[in-house]
């Protein structure tokens, strides 16, 4: 028999009238997960700054974004697996720590190898309480209506960290850039208290065990493989060291599936991968999450270096984005309910791939109203997905086994985000050229607004194929019963 205190919440929670307390636990790590995608974007808008302060390249500053979603990318199937084991409240607690710690270290170090550093770290502590709070709300809440209003509204935080950092990123920026690193610290303890006193215990898996050896083979292989293909175009895409790379890539990964195959309690159960509705969630969060970083990196770096822009100039034109994600946690799980996860997928993204390909009509003198806000409308309105993206990837996976699914559609976010940005980098680095002329600029950086856009283009045509009538095998006639005379 389960005490009060250790009971799962689902018990009282199949419904969708919660109480105080449920509703505190929710919105406690709602608050988590909009830092964690609020950490990623506000941190793009300082890049500008940062760069000129520390004397940093466009491609050491793109590490500072891919150093925070490599590190949370690459510990965070060791970081489901582990809330699976431990205990999902003690991991949770001890990574939301670390965070606000990482983060009062970023807004303090004066070099860029230290900065990076601080991002890799928060990104590792992400990697902890991402994948757990996600399966705090999935064991926690029945599935059904109740757990679909639940991560509606979490998943709604999530993207809305990720399009309102933008603003935060341009408020903090005017005041100075290392304000973009300190914002989260008090919000961080403060969620951390309320973790604390909200999040019920629940206890840790009777057996298990840690797979270190596949969690370090896949960190290294995600890690090596972004560094490759950032490199690439100074060292040259034929080079020994660039091919030798990419071959000590493919043995990694390869070693990672050969050690989740063998050992006793694999950090994935390659099984799960058969689950045809969290492949299809992973490769739309893809295409969604790794053409939105890229899109921005781009359009803060043009916006602010080449035209001139002051970084709230650029967040106050880009926020209809947060508008449009803050005002779907008021419909999005009712969208679910009626129409089911695929369509909304399929039909966001699809609008979203046509805020891409509006926005390629940038040039040195874009109007406001009629080139950039119908794009970013269009865009914004792909983040809507967001929610039914989460809720596919979890639905019908047991309980021991939440924690495992929330990381591989979070890894699978956060790994393809860094490497879509990589590629995106070395695109417009191979672009480049000593003209810095807007004109001379934006043409370099269109090959990547391109690139983004494709990869959005084909995570829309992939969601619709889930759509397309299955070919039916001819049924086969049924042998005629034989008849006993009797």
């Amino acid at each position: 028999m389960t005490s009060a205190a250790t009971r799962p919440a689902a018990q009282a929670t199949d419904s969708i009238s919660w109480s105080l307390r449920v509703w505190g636990m929710l919105i406690t790590l709602c608050i988590v997960l909009f830092l964690d995608g609020l950490d990623v974007s506000m941190i793009g808008v300082a890049l500008p700054s940062i760069g000129a302060e520390l004397d940093l390249s466009t491609t050491t500053l793109q590490w500072l974004i891919s150093g925070y979603v490599l590190g949370y990318g690459g510990l965070l199937l060791l970081g489901g697996r582990t809330a699976d084991l431990l205990g999902r409240r003690k991991v949770f607690l001890i990574a939301l720590a670390v965070f606000a710690i990482a983060s009062l270290a970023g807004g303090l170090v004066t070099s860029g190898p230290l900065l990076i550093l601080t991002r890799f770290v928060k990104g590792l502590a992400a990697a902890f309480t991402a994948p757990t709070g996600l399966s705090i709300i999935t064991t926690n809440f029945a599935e059904g209506p109740a757990r679909n209003k639940a991560l509606s509204i979490y998943t709604v935080f999530g993207a809305g960290g990720y399009s309102s950092g933008l603003l935060f990123g341009g408020l903090m920026t005017g005041v100075g850039w290392r304000w973009t690193f300190l914002l989260p610290v008090p919000i961080a303890l403060a969620a951390l208290v309320a973790a604390y006193l909200l999040v019920p215990k629940d206890e840790a898996a009777e057996e298990g065990g840690h797979d270190i050896l596949g969690a370090l083979l896949s960190t290294a292989g995600m890690l090596l493989l972004v560094y490759t293909v950032v490199t690439a175009p100074e060292a040259g895409w034929g080079s020994v060291r660039t091919i030798g790379s990419f071959i000590a890539v493919v043995v990694l990964f390869a070693g990672f599936v050969v050690v989740e195959k063998r050992v006793a309690y694999p950090l994935v159960r390659l099984g799960i991968l058969k689950k045809s509705s969290l492949v299809r969630a992973s490769l739309a969060i893809i295409a969604v999450a790794g053409s939105y970083f890229s899109w921005q990196f781009i359009v803060t770096l043009y916006m602010q270096d080449s035209l001139g822009w002051s970084p709230l100039k650029l967040a106050m034109a880009l926020l209809p984005v947060g508008l449009l994600v803050v005002g779907s946690a008021f419909f999005s799980d009712k969208l679910v309910d009626r129409f089911g996860t695929g369509p909304i997928i399929a039909v966001t993204m699809v609008v979203m791939a046509i805020g891409y390909l509006l926005f390629l009509r940038l040039d040195t003198a874009p109007s406001y109203w009629t080139m950039l806000l119908p794009a970013v409308l269009l865009i914004g309105i792909g983040w809507v997905g967001f929610p039914a993206i989460n809720i596919q990837a979890t639905n019908g996976i047991e309980d021991e086994e939440q924690g495992l699914a929330a990381g591989v559609l979070q890894t699978s976010m956060q790994v393809g985000a860094a490497i879509v940005l990589a590629v995106t980098t070395a695109i417009i680095s191979s672009g480049a050229h000593t003209d810095t002329s807007p004109s001379a600029v934006l043409d370099a950086y269109r090959p990547g607004l391109e690139f983004a856009a494709g990869v959005t283009v084909v995570g829309a045509l992939v969601a619709l194929l889930a759509f397309l009538p299955k070919r039916r095998k001819p049924a086969t006639e049924p042998e005629p019963e034989l008849e006993l005379v009797g």
